[in-house]
């Protein structure tokens, strides 16, 4: 296993325990995308991150996040397929849990830093910007 993937790993065992305080893993001036979904957007620097974070992880309660598989594309790129296995819609009540939410997270790393963060609300977006075969495609050739 590489360092990228052990970094990606360890940035995920937090998010699985509901933690999303530390931004130890970025880099001073990582680009952070929500490249779909209700409120796309880039941000950069450490302040962006917390910014775009917080407008996102502010509207749920007890927010969790469940990684199915990492995928190793390149030297510098590390794919999360993941779904929100838990936390509530603070104004709606709706329970992610419940939902089958499959999301991705596109992790750009150089030098044990976090350069680029892309999370995609819609997986199969994610998979065809980076020229992949959506999941269970026979012609998928992984």
């Amino acid at each position: 296993m590489s360092a990228n993937l052990d970094l990606v790993r360890s940035i995920y065992a937090d998010w699985e325990r509901g933690d999303f305080s530390s931004a130890e893993w970025a880099d001073p001036a990582i680009e952070y995308v929500f490249a779909d979904g209700p409120a796309p957007g880039i941000w950069t620097g450490l302040a962006g991150l917390a910014e775009g974070w917080r407008g996102f992880v502010s509207a749920w309660g007890e927010l969790r996040v469940a990684a199915d598989d990492y995928r190793e594309l390149d030297g510098e790129r590390v794919l999360v397929l993941n779904h929100y296995s838990g936390g509530s819609g603070k104004t709606s009540g709706v329970e992610l849990g419940q939902m089958r939410t499959e999301v991705a997270a596109l992790f750009h790393v150089r030098d044990g830093k976090v350069t680029r963060l892309v999370l995609y609300f819609d997986r199969d977006r994610a998979l065809a910007d980076l020229g992949l075969a959506p999941e269970g495609d026979a012609t998928d050739p992984r």
